[in-house]
């Protein structure tokens, strides 16, 4: 399997970007699971209509990531944790991703 942290850094982006309105979660379905990946689409959906009520259009977001753990509990999979500066909070993404078909898959994604 490659090395883990390229990968952290893009999902964990990607992610935030997301959220943020500004890219379609089914670009990021390849690298989650069914189960991550109806997770984040239900977050998405939230995040949008938050936004509509509010009036908010959708921005770019800019973070900074600060810092980013990981650790390999068992061959094959690594827990993660990535600490992400943005303008108005730092916020932490904690990830499990699996090595699946010679790639890495998150299982597990948790922004908080």
């Amino acid at each position: 399997l490659p090395d883990p942290e390229p990968f952290l850094r893009n999902l964990t982006r990607g992610v935030l970007e997301v959220l943020a309105g500004v890219r379609e979660v089914d670009q990021l379905a390849r690298w989650l699971t069914e189960d991550a990946y109806r997770k984040l689409v239900t977050r998405a959906n939230l995040a949008a209509r938050a936004r509509s009520a509010r009036g908010v259009p959708a921005r770019r977001p800019v973070h900074t990531i600060l810092s980013l753990r990981q650790q390999e509990p068992s061959d094959g999979i690594i827990e993660a944790v990535v600490v992400v500066q943005g303008p108005a909070r730092t916020r932490a993404v904690a990830l499990r991703l699996e090595g699946m078909d010679g790639r890495w898959r998150s299982t597990s994604l948790a922004l908080l």
